[in-house]
């Protein structure tokens, strides 16, 4: 997942940043993810990290103590921009979750085709993941698979999808009210991990929260988006042993 410099400052050279103004990255090729970390040295965490994301949900451990996520989503415009590698919607000040009770603040929402994590070894259609931070700057990252469904297309989608910026660079402005809340599944039970950001610089220590119920996404909506983007899902990474947790 990505993140802009102007929304987190802390957090040592931003995948906005990079994608735009550092070493070229992209999803194949000689400049694809496993040539990632030698890119620039401030990429080795994509290499040599081991809290690194995606992965593959498989083996989580029931934790009882888990709470429901709180969401407090408030409809509002978004801008829209094509990074060259995404689609990444900028979000208005407002909205945030309560998580293990701490309160993150949501900055964006991109998405991915197919989806990047993995459940039991499956991959869905699309993603959309959803990056908040708290107020001491720690990151968290709510994704929600998306999967084909011909009949039904997503009700947010159908609103973005318009407005979907043509050229790497590009940016539009969707004045429709954009409730981030329309992507969720009636369950929101969830795992979670201790993971990292999935783009440049692949910045570890983010708190992942993937959904365990899909939600639907219509054939002409993947079309829209792979129109523009064949690939741009991170390979499963090794999980180093690291636990994972579900809340019900």
């Amino acid at each position: 997942m990505r993140i802009c410099a102007s929304l987190i400052a802390l957090v040592v050279g931003s995948a906005c940043a990079m994608a735009q103004s550092g070493p070229h990255w992209d999803y194949a090729g000689k400049t694809g993810p496993l040539a990632w970390g030698k890119l620039d040295p401030a990429y080795q965490a994509c290499s040599k990290g081991h809290e690194q994301s995606p992965i593959d949900i498989h083996g989580a451990h029931l934790n009882k103590k888990l709470q429901p996520m709180e969401f407090h989503y408030i409809a509002g415009s978004v801008d829209v921009e094509n990074t060259g590698n995404l689609i990444v919607a900028h979000v208005r000040p407002g909205s945030y979750i309560v998580a293990e009770g701490v309160r993150y603040d949501l900055q964006q929402f991109e998405f991915h085709h197919p989806s990047e994590s993995s459940v039991n070894g499956k991959l869905t259609d699309m993603d959309v993941q959803l990056l908040h931070k708290s107020s001491d700057g720690k990151m968290a990252i709510i994704e929600i698979r998306m999967a084909l469904d011909r009949g039904a297309p997503n009700a947010v989608l159908a609103m973005l999808w318009p407005h979907l910026p043509k050229t790497p660079g590009a940016k539009e402005t969707v004045n429709d009210m954009v409730n981030p809340r329309g992507f969720l599944p009636g369950d929101q039970g969830y795992w979670t991990y201790q993971g990292s950001l999935t783009t440049p610089p692949c910045t570890e220590g983010v708190r992942w929260f993937v959904l365990e119920n899909e939600i639907s996404v219509s054939l002409d909506q993947i079309r829209a988006y792979t129109y523009l983007f064949r690939l741009n899902s991170r390979p499963l990474q090794d999980t180093h042993g690291r636990r994972i947790e579900a809340n019900e």
